[in-house]
């Protein structure tokens, strides 16, 4: 049964960081394409990272504050995120494409404020 257990989240003040991760089960991660989505209140859920590649790990970053990693001896996907601002709050997803099919999490929170 394939599960995507996201944590990390919580409230942060503007300039500050967060790691964020995605433990995955029910399946290799290096096996998947696997991405990161978050949705701010009142609007649609938007791609922030991915990370694929089975020998190489190939990333795209929809914004250079932040970063996508893996670990797949922990099967194991990490969001890295600086220089927070409040436009960064919103719920973040972890999103995993395996055989065809698509998978997600139930979310983290993350509240910038100060």
């Amino acid at each position: 049964q394939v599960k995507l257990v996201e944590s990390g989240g919580g409230l942060v003040q503007p300039g500050g960081s967060l790691r964020l991760s995605c433990q995955a089960s029910g399946f290799h991660i290096a096996n998947a394409e696997m991405k990161w989505f978050r949705q701010a209140p009142g609007k649609e859920r938007e791609k922030v990272a991915g990370i694929f590649g089975v020998l190489v790990d190939t990333t795209e970053i929809a914004d250079s504050r932040f970063s996508i990693s893996r670990d797949n001896i922990e099967n194991t996907v990490y969001l890295d995120l600086d220089y927070l601002t409040p436009e960064d709050s919103g719920v973040y997803y972890c999103n995993a494409a395996v055989s065809g099919l698509e998978y997600w999490g139930s979310g983290t929170l993350i509240t910038v404020s100060s």
